[in-house]
């Protein structure tokens, strides 16, 4: 790329030459994701990945695409860029996992105001940190500069992920019964959903000076480094929990909560009856509640609560469950059971 510049698009707003150092700068992360898939490097035009399909009847593809919503407005006023992009590997592959799909790559994809390679190259930094803890590949990706859309200091981060299962493994909910038991994976935080309604509440958008105070709930941190806490990823757990137990569900509880999410997994004629006591609810959630006056109903209907994925599984095997979540670092706990009915979600 020696030879390319343009002095005229730069004076447009757009510094080809900033996105060349980028993907520079991006290398060394990128570098640590690759996998036994990957067969070229970055900069081409497509990302290639080679199938390993040993072992496999029925291959199928599955894929996810999200973003990290408003939770960038965050990292934009904090100045850090280096987990945002675990939240949006994250909510791409803690998707595909719930039809029981191994990740095989991500691309994403930056919008921003004005290319400053070290913050792309940040940001890039934590999409390759998500990829490791999901085992995928980071195989292309693209930023593109929109001077007169966006400020100059802002961006925004989407991506999406592809994984793989035997047709005959997908989760699809119908050996669901009454009697299963509900398992819950704690969540990191807010993850990357209900940031909207948070910057409502806590005045985010004219960076309200307490958003930087040492709360004692908090354990001590601020509610802006609470809130940037970067979404938890559970793919390799869950992963090692289908190879030893016989799951009938997982939902990712994202946006609509507990509401929206956990009937997703589970078919018509069922419920999922919750024990609320049972819900180990993180201070921040108790805090966002508080602080602007929100219905119990609507935080569960807006929020993960603490709870980030849950699983249904047999009762009998609850026990064994529990132990391999444990063992891959899940704090696993039983929060409810499949019972009839057509509510979805009944609490208890």
């Amino acid at each position: 790329m020696k030879n390319s510049r343009s002095e005229s698009y730069a004076a447009a707003g757009v510094d080809i030459t900033a996105g060349y150092k980028a993907v520079e700068l991006m290398k060394k992360h990128i570098a640590r994701t690759k996998n036994e898939g990957c067969v070229d490097d970055v900069g081409g035009f497509g990302g290639c990945f080679g199938l390993n399909l040993a072992g496999m009847e029925e291959p199928v593809l599955v894929s996810g695409t999200d973003g990290c919503g408003t939770k960038v407005k965050m990292a934009i006023l904090m100045d850090k860029h280096d987990t945002i992009g675990i939240d949006a590997v994250a909510m791409c592959v803690n998707d595909i996992i719930c039809c029981g799909a191994k990740p095989l790559f991500f691309l994403d994809y930056i919008a921003c105001g004005k290319n400053i390679p070290e913050k792309i190259a940040a940001i890039v930094g934590g999409v390759a940190e998500g990829c490791v803890q999901s085992g995928a590949a980071l195989i292309g990706g693209e930023t593109a500069e929109h001077p007169g859309m966006m400020p100059v200091e802002d961006y925004d981060l989407a991506g999406f992920a592809v994984g793989i299962v035997d047709k005959k493994k997908i989760l699809d909910n119908t050996r669901m019964q009454e009697g299963d038991v509900v398992i819950a994976l704690a969540s990191s935080g807010i993850h990357s959903n209900g940031f909207s309604l948070i910057r409502k509440v806590f005045d985010i958008d004219n960076n309200n000076p307490a958003l930087y105070e040492a709360r004692a709930e908090l354990g001590g941190k601020t509610i802006a480094e609470t809130l940037l806490t970067p979404t938890r990823i559970y793919v390799k757990s869950v992963l090692a929990l289908l190879e030893k137990v016989d799951v009938k569900g997982i939902s990712h509880i994202t946006g609509g909560g507990f509401y929206e999410n956990i009937p997703r997994s589970i078919p018509k004629g069922l419920s999922a009856k919750i024990t609320k006591s049972a819900v180990k609810v993180l201070p921040i959630f108790d805090l966002i509640a508080k602080t602007g006056n929100i219905p119990e109903r609507d935080m569960y209907n807006t929020y993960n609560m603490g709870v980030g994925m849950s699983i249904v599984v047999p009762a009998g095997e609850v026990d064994a469950a529990l132990k391999i979540l444990r063992a891959n670092g899940e704090d696993a706990y039983v929060i409810g059971e499949i019972i009839k009915g057509d509510d979805g979600v009944v609490f208890c």
